[in-house]
């Protein structure tokens, strides 16, 4: 079992007084917790306050998004210097909301995937199906796809810190979440594929995260499946009691399998 990551994805939620609120909280109840990775995207006006009050814990600070630029003309985008500037230490790039309302593109996420490694933070790489491609039985086609072309170009050696998100988009928020066995099946390809786009080693290294209702309900079974390495939480990181419980039942499912700091 490699070492899980706990993902929480606030959105465009949480004003900062509210941010720092929600950040105290977490921070208080997750303070020895050492067997699994915690991380939390506030949104871009909250990272520079949330980030002073992450330092020296055990959660790191995520940005929810970035351009590929270093700086320059680009009115309303904010580089990864800049994010590294406030304390960020990881990137969500691709969400479906962006790919869905921003015209996110592959060829834009593998652009963005670049800027981060090359600055040396950690891209969370999100992929996924919609409802319709879903029935339309496309699903490991446009994962597949989205995989291959968000990292053309790069060789093995790149992607070492590379971490993948499978967000099934007819999830993300409805209250439906994926059976483990949907997820377990999906994640497995993306393994796979990896291996034959690289090498066994970064396959079995690379931690792929399942997001899409994750909530404290489901969390366990879906971290019992082989090729699951955590969640990207959405709605359930915007309360502290559920982010809170989601990140200790994962813990303990580490401990249970000997993992430790």
């Amino acid at each position: 079992m490699r070492r899980p990551i706990i993902a929480g994805n606030w959105k465009m939620y949480k004003n900062v007084n509210e941010a720092v609120e929600l950040t105290n909280e977490i921070k208080r109840a997750v303070f020895n917790v050492n067997n699994v990775d915690i991380v939390i995207a506030p949104p871009f006006v909250n990272l520079s306050e949330v980030g002073d009050m992450l330092l020296e814990t055990n959660i790191r600070l995520s940005a929810q998004n970035c351009y590929w630029e270093q700086e320059g003309a680009f009115t309303g985008e904010i580089s990864v210097p800049m994010l590294k500037s406030v304390g960020c230490q990881y990137v969500i790039i691709g969400h479906s909301e962006r790919r869905k309302y921003f015209g996110e593109t592959d060829c834009t996420v593998n652009k963005k995937v670049a800027a981060v490694i090359e600055n040396e933070l950690i891209p969370i790489m999100c992929v996924g199906e919609t409802l319709e491609e879903r029935e339309a039985e496309k699903t490991l086609e446009v994962v597949k796809t989205q995989v291959t072309e968000g990292l053309a170009g790069f060789d093995e050696a790149y992607l070492k810190t590379l971490v993948i998100a499978y967000e099934p988009v007819w999830a993300i928020g409805t209250g439906k979440t994926a059976t483990p066995g949907q997820a377990q099946e999906v994640h497995a390809v993306i393994r796979n594929l990896i291996k034959d786009l690289y090498s066994e080693n970064l396959s079995s290294e690379i931690r792929i995260l399942y997001g899409g209702s994750v909530n404290p309900g489901n969390i366990e079974n879906l971290m019992n499946e082989t090729d699951i390495d955590g969640g990207l939480i959405g709605g359930a990181s915007l309360k502290s009691e559920g982010f809170i419980d989601i990140i200790k039942k994962t813990s303990n499912l580490c401990t249970k399998k000997g993992i430790e700091e």
